[in-house]
């Protein structure tokens, strides 16, 4: 008679413990795609699915955090307006970051991380929950628990923090229906 290891937890059984949530942006709240003026950042679009799930998520005391290589005042200023008062730009080495929160006092067994690309990667491993969005490229889809159905800058950020609301039984709250 062998000792059976035992299953690790589905995503969905995972959910109801995370109460931070780490997301990278370009690739997971836009779409990859950057309009270039002269004189200008970067213009960049969000999905409005993707903004409402993350100002109600805060609303109901998730931890966003968000993790940026890039620089952009105008989605410092987005984050903002939502509510996310841990936004982080200009992050080159997200791994670095993330052992800082770690060392802060972040539990990694309680974070999930949504992230698309090679830079996400690493830090990917140091959470219970690695996401990406459909369209992330295939080494970030080989180490998630959670890829969305749904592709970056098309809604997955919504679909991960609705999921996780609801297995916490906080997404038909009385703050669901007001920004």
């Amino acid at each position: 008679m062998g000792i059976h290891p035992m299953e690790s937890p589905t995503y969905k059984e995972l959910l109801a413990g995370i109460n931070a949530f780490l997301f990278d942006v370009d690739g997971v709240f836009t779409d990859n795609r950057v309009l270039l003026l002269p004189g200008t950042d970067p213009v960049r679009t969000f999905h409005t699915r993707d903004a409402f799930a993350v100002q109600h998520a805060v609303k109901e005391g998730l931890r966003i955090i968000i993790v940026s290589g890039g620089r952009s005042t105008g989605v410092a200023d987005s984050f903002a307006r939502l509510g996310v008062h841990e936004v982080n730009l200009g992050v080159s080495d997200k791994l670095a970051f993330a052992e800082g929160l770690i060392a802060e006092g972040l539990d990694p067994r309680k974070a999930a991380y949504m992230g698309d690309d090679l830079p996400d990667l690493r830090v990917m491993g140091r959470v219970a929950l690695p996401c990406c969005p459909a369209d992330a490229v295939p080494e970030i889809k080989a180490v998630s628990r959670f890829i969305s159905s749904k592709d970056g800058g098309r809604g997955c950020v919504r679909d991960l923090l609705e999921q996780a609301l609801k297995a916490r039984g906080q997404w038909l709250t009385d703050g669901a229906y007001t920004w």
